[in-house]
C-alpha cells in the first residue's frame, strides 16, 4: 500500500458526474466511468496489496456504506480492490488508513526477511500509534498469509508474485552496483521505474532501499 494521489482528470470528472446521475435514482455506483477512473488513479493496481496480475477488480469503498447513501455514491470513498483483499477486508477492519491522504510508508515500513532455502516472512512494522495504522497492518498480515483455507491458497499465490517482483528488482539493484558509467545510467533509469508508484509492490521496492540509503543514496531521490 502506498499513497496515491486523487487526482482531477477527465476520467475521474466523468465518474463524479455518473456518480451523481446513479445516485438521484439510487443506481449503481459500479460504472464504466468509475471503473475507468480508479484504474486511472491506482495504476491498475490493488490499493491494499499492490498486485497488477489481478483477475477480478471489484470497487471498494474504503468506509463501509452500510446502506449510507452518501458514503455509496462518494467519490472520494470509492478504491480500487482485488476480490481477496476486498472480500477479506470487508467491514472487518476500521478504520484504516486512507492512502490517498496519508503517506503510508512513514506509517508502515514493508519488509520481507528470509530468502531461498529458509523461511520467508513479510513483516509490517508499525511506525506510529494510529489505530488506523495498527488496523491496516492486521488487514496486510491476513491478505498475505489468509485466515480460510481458500484464503490461504490465494495468499501464496500472492507472495508468490511479491517473491518474483522483488527478486527481478534485487537483481536490477545487483547490477546497477557492479555497472559503469554509461550503462549505470541506464539501470539508474530502470530502478527509477521499479520505484514509481505505478511499479506493483512498490512500497517494498522502496524499503528496500530504506534499508540500505548508505549503499544507494542516490536512489532515495526516486522515493522520498
Amino acid at each position: 500500500m502506498i499513497k496515491v494521489e486523487r487526482k482531477t482528470t477527465e476520467k475521474a470528472i466523468a465518474a463524479i458526474d455518473s456518480l451523481k446521475r446513479e445516485k438521484a435514482k439510487n443506481g449503481s455506483y459500479n460504472t464504466p466511468e468509475v471503473n475507468a477512473a480508479l484504474r486511472e488513479m491506482f495504476h491498475g493496481k490493488c490499493y491494499i496489496c499492490e498486485n497488477k496480475q489481478i483477475t477480478s477488480y471489484q470497487i471498494e469503498h474504503l468506509i463501509p456504506h452500510r446502506g449510507d447513501i452518501e458514503l455509496k455514491y462518494d467519490w472520494n470513498n470509492l478504491f480500487l480492490a482485488c476480490s481477496h483483499c476486498n472480500n477479506i477486508k470487508r467491514d472487518k477492519y476500521e478504520p484504516i488508513i486512507d492512502c490517498t491522504k496519508e503517506n503510508v510508508e512513514e506509517l508502515i515500513a514493508f519488509r520481507k526477511e528470509g530468502y531461498f532455502g529458509m523461511e520467508e516472512k513479510l513483516i509490517f512494522d508499525v511506525l506510529d500509534s494510529k489505530i488506523e495504522t495498527q488496523n491496516t497492518v492486521k488487514l496486510l498480515q491476513e491478505v498475505y498469509y489468509g485466515s480460510t483455507p481458500q484464503k490461504k491458497m490465494e495468499a501464496k499465490i500472492l507472495r508468490k508474485n511479491l517473491r518474483k517482483e522483488l527478486s527481478k528488482f534485487k537483481e536490477y539493484v545487483r547490477e546497477y552496483k557492479e555497472a559503469e558509467d554509461e550503462e549505470k545510467e541506464d539501470l539508474k533509469c530502470l530502478l527509477q521505474q521499479q520505484l514509481k508508484d505505478s511499479s506493483p509492490f512498490a512500497a517494498f521496492k522502496r524499503w528496500l532501499i530504506r534499508d540500505n540509503k548508505q549503499a544507494y543514496p542516490e536512489l532515495l531521490v526516486y522515493i522520498d
